[in-house]
């Protein structure tokens, strides 16, 4: 069998991505590593700006968008992907199970964020530990949170909860930011921000919800407790595309270069959600990619 669509990845994006393509009547086939389709957002403990749908968990949204694909028809198979093979009219897609043939390929393999690696992160990721300031800020109003990291991204993260929260402290173990110098000036002129240099986390605690942090001074080789409602960590995020920038065209990062119609360099492969290159990375937008994506796909099929 030869499929008109494979989409690779079930986040957002991909069941979007499924729910458009069962839509337009697409011989469709969905791969997702995971047991639980949903990616990152299963993570999440509460999603407060995705339209109409306030204060909805993570996980049940997760759920909304997978019962949704399953509704219409989207079919499933839990196998991880190791390579593809995308020259030619007809794409190959090897999983450690099986071999599929498709005409074109969506990739929304989504990114992960990195972490810090230390005793209470994981536990409490969702419950005071969060990895996007856009997405969780508004829950901090008038609370004490911390930001760790001191690229652009720590930066603008600590500028746009600075807004709203009541204290931002800026965690930075060296003694100056890796970021633009325009947004650490921007940054230092903020009344409610403390910039901790020379200083890292070492461990987050907390019962059922972040209540400190214990961070250490490695200029000083002191340590000292945090009190924070919540801890944003921002040193990075890794696109989970190794096993693909060979075939597409991808930054320096390793994020899919695809433009809004979500088309890479090849003919009939296309980038959706976290692991394209795009502004910004967030639910609304991975959705949006996944429309795109198919309707783009459909293009290309017809033509």
């Amino acid at each position: 069998m030869t499929y008109d669509i494979i989409i690779i990845g079930s986040g957002p994006a991909g069941l979007s991505a499924a729910i458009y393509a069962e839509r337009a009547k697409l011989n469709t086939l969905v791969i997702e590593k995971d047991y639980i389709s949903g990616g990152q957002i299963n993570d999440t403990y509460e999603v407060d700006n995705y339209p109409g749908l306030k204060g909805v968990s993570g996980f049940e949204l997760a759920t909304k968008f997978k019962e949704h694909a399953d509704a219409i028809g989207a079919t499933f198979v839990t196998e991880e992907v190791t390579s593809i093979e995308v020259s030619g009219d007809i794409k190959k897609v090897i999983t450690d199970k099986n071999e599929y043939e498709t005409r074109t390929v969506i990739l929304a393999m989504g990114a992960t964020h990195r972490m810090l690696g230390v005793p209470g992160e994981e536990l409490l990721s969702g419950r005071g530990v969060s990895y996007c300031a856009t997405c969780d800020g508004a829950f901090y109003k008038d609370k004490i949170v911390a930001v760790v990291g001191g690229g652009d991204v720590a930066l603008e993260d600590a500028i746009f909860l600075a807004r709203a929260c009541k204290k931002v402290y800026v965690i930075h173990r060296r003694d100056e930011f890796r970021g633009a110098k325009q947004l650490a000036e921007k940054l230092l002129a903020l009344p409610n921000v403390e910039v901790l240099w020379n200083t890292q986390v070492r461990e987050i605690r907390g019962k059922d919800k972040v209540e400190d942090v214990l961070i250490y001074n490695n200029k000083k080789d002191t340590e000292a407790t945090l009190e924070l409602n919540g801890v944003f960590i921002a040193v990075g995020i890794t696109p989970n595309s190794n096993n693909f920038i060979n075939c597409v065209s991808a930054d320096e990062s390793g994020y899919i270069i695809a433009d809004e119609t979500c088309e890479t360099n090849v003919p009939g492969v296309f980038a959706v959600g976290d692991v394209r290159k795009k502004q910004l990375r967030q639910i609304v937008t991975a959705v949006a990619d996944g429309a795109n994506a198919v309707t783009s796909a459909e293009r290309y099929i017809n033509s």
